[in-house]
This record gives C-alpha cells, structure tokens and sequence, in this order.
C-alpha cells in the first residue's frame, strides 16, 4: 500500500451507529472486510466530528447541491426549519482534513446525506425525495481532488485503485477508459 491509498470512509457504512436516526448503514461487501484488514480505511463521520448529536433531527440542502453550500449561495435545514449550514461547512472541513492528514486519495461515503451524498441528495422539501446532487462534504472532497464515490460504487472505486496501481507500476494500457468514474466534476 502506497501513500494515498487510503480511503475516508462513512462510519455508518462500517458500522457505527452515527446517522442521525441514530443507526447505522453497515455496506456488507468483500473489499470493506479486505481494505480494513490491509489497513487502507479511515471511518469518519463528518457530522460527528462537528458536534452534531445521535440521534439528531434529519437535514437537507434546500432546493440546491453541496457545491453551492460552499459558495455560500444554498442552506442546509434541520426538518424542523431550523439552519445548520454553518455545522455542515464544519463537518466538510473536519472531513477534509483528516482525510489530507490520513492520506486518503478516495472516499468512499454514504449516498443520500446531505453530507456524503455523491450521486443523489434528498430534495430539501423533507418529502423523502431525492435528486442527483452531491452533499457539502463530497463536493469538498472533490474540489480539493479526493475521488469521491457512492456506498453502491464501490466496485467503481475498486476498479479506479486497480487501475492507478498498475498506472504507478507502469504497466501498459493502465491509463485507459476509468477516468470521470467518480460520476460528478472534481
């Protein structure tokens, strides 16, 4: 294992129960168990990490994307309307620098949060809709040029790790039809 071949990795998808409805979400699958036993995780819940309670009440970014969070142009909401922007940009930046600190160059989180969502987020009208989006660590992540990938990305992700290792041990063709797997722009 080189350096930055970690991967930050959502706590609930581990197992711990983190999520704000105070469970977790483990992800039952063969390169979960094999990168924890080569050491390559590092479990992290952003909001945890922001002093955020279990349980706590649910949230969503209001009619817009992680990504605009961060320009300061979108909010996120507790379901009771109550604006918990500020703990979510904490949450990203706490997520941001223990992955820089732990060398991660993937994540690997939870899809759906407004948090780790990377394909899809819920819509902000509390309706248990969702939309494509990202949540504001993800985009974080990926604008400071972590690979970020969905719970049911995984094997995406594998692919990626497979393939940079054999871009690095500089064997032909390693270069070839994986790039923008991520699914949404650094």
């Amino acid at each position: 294992m080189g350096a930055g071949d970690r991967i930050l990795v959502s706590a609930c998808l581990m197992g711990a129960a983190v999520r704000y409805d105070g469970r977790a979400k483990p992800l039952d699958h063969p390169l979960l168990a094999r990168w924890l036993e080569e050491g390559r995780l590092v479990p992290f819940c952003p909001e945890c990490s922001a002093g955020m309670p279990v349980p706590r009440p649910p949230a969503e970014i209001a009619a817009a994307s992680g990504a605009d969070v961060l320009r300061q142009s979108a909010q996120v909401f507790e379901a009771g309307g109550r604006d918990v922007t500020d703990l979510f940009l904490r949450a990203a930046q706490n997520a941001l620098a223990e992955a820089q600190r732990s060398g991660c160059r993937f994540a690997l989180l939870i899809d759906g949060s407004p948090s780790c969502g990377s394909t899809r987020i819920y819509d902000g009208q509390f309706a248990g809709l969702r939309r494509s989006g990202e949540g504001v660590t993800a985009a974080l992540l990926r604008r400071h040029g972590i690979e970020v990938f969905a719970d049911h990305q995984i094997d995406i992700l594998a692919r990626q790790i497979d393939r940079l290792a054999r871009q690095i041990d500089g064997e032909p063709g390693a270069g070839d039809g994986a790039e923008g797997l991520s699914g949404l722009p650094s």
